[in-house]
This record gives structure tokens, sequence and C-alpha cells, in this order.
């Protein structure tokens, strides 16, 4: 079955809300957003997060040190970039975390870019997106469909195309941020439906 994460969590509602449904993973946004959220308030948001729910750090070539504080203090598990982070940096990553950490690389997808350049990727996952949090959806004939490594599918993932976004290319997870909002905030509904869709 595939996995689903719920990203740019920023009010102890919105954790409460993601203990009753359940998904894979949370998203923390770090990098600049309207959804950033300071280090201190995602601690707390991680005390209060079901322990079957894996904390995913959004960022966007952010200091590797903050990246390893954030996973040292618990509070992350997954740092999922955006930036130009490169092989170097992510395995100096790996390094300050004794290999711990596990990373996301997120692709953001045009006709310029091959996906099997990625596939040798010393990440875990990739993610394809359409650009930083911009809520729409890229053209998903971009996506190859011999890429072997998995991968996260994200960008203007709604309750209209979830299901035609999992039959066609059956990613490792779906990716969920704006498309379970209300006026810019994580709506119960929403997320009730769409996990009801899933699983």
């Amino acid at each position: 079955m595939v996995k689903i994460k719920i990203c740019g969590l920023r009010r102890l509602e919105d954790i409460s809300i993601v203990n009753r449904y359940k998904p894979d993973y949370v998203g923390f946004v770090f990098a600049d957003s309207k959804r950033k959220v300071s280090h201190d308030f995602a601690y707390e948001m991680k005390s209060n997060l079901s322990s079957d729910i894996v904390p995913v750090g959004v960022f966007v070539d952010a200091d590797i040190g903050e990246i390893v504080e954030l996973f040292d203090r618990g509070i992350i598990e997954i740092a999922q970039l955006h930036g130009l982070e490169s092989e170097d940096y992510i395995n100096k990553l790996r390094e300050n975390t004794n290999g711990e950490l596990k990373i996301i690389n997120a692709i953001e997808m045009s006709d310029e870019k091959d996906l099997l350049e990625y596939d040798n990727s010393i990440s875990d996952y990739l993610l394809l997106d359409s650009g930083k949090g911009s809520g729409k959806t890229f053209d998903w004939g971009l996506i190859r469909k011999d890429l072997n490594k998995e991968f996260f599918l994200a960008g203007g993932i709604n309750i209209s195309n979830i299901a035609d976004a999992i039959e066609e290319f059956n990613p490792y997870a779906i990716d969920l941020s704006s498309g379970v909002e209300t006026d810019g905030f994580k709506d119960e509904n929403k997320i009730e439906e769409i996990m009801e869709v899933i699983r």
C-alpha cells in the first residue's frame, strides 16, 4: 500500500489530527515558508506525535549542523532536501549521523531533468515535485516508468487526483500539503477523506 506524508504541520492541533488518522510520515518545514516552524516548537510537536509516525524535516541548502542538531534532539528521522545539495553534502549528513538519518532528495521536475541521473543517488528516496511548496501539479508525463529508486510524489495532489496518481505511477509515497488545507491550515475533514481513499 502506498504510504502517506502530510507536510507543513505548524500547530499542536495538526499533531492531534494526524495522531487520529495515522499517516506514515509528517513534515516539519525549517526552510523559509509560511509553514516554517522553530526548532523548539518542532520539538514540542514531535513530543506529542504518535510514535508510529515518522517525522521529516524539510530544508533548503541548510547548514549541515542544523540538520544534525534536529536529528540528535530526536525531532526528525529523515531530512528532505529541496535546494542544491550535492552527493557530497548528503554523504556528510550521513557521516555526522552515523548513517542513521535517512535522506529524501527533492527534484523540481522539468523537461530538462532526466530522472535516471538520480537513480544512483546515495539518498534513500527521491521526491518529485513542481517546486518548493507550489501546490501545483507538474506534467506527470515526465515521470520515468523505468526509475528504480523509490519516490514520493508531491505537488498539487488532492482528493480529486490522488487515486489516478497512485494507479498510474505506484509511487512509494504521496506527499500532501495544500491539498489537505483550507485557508492555509490543515483541515481534518480533508485529511480524513483522503486517508479513507488510500486505505
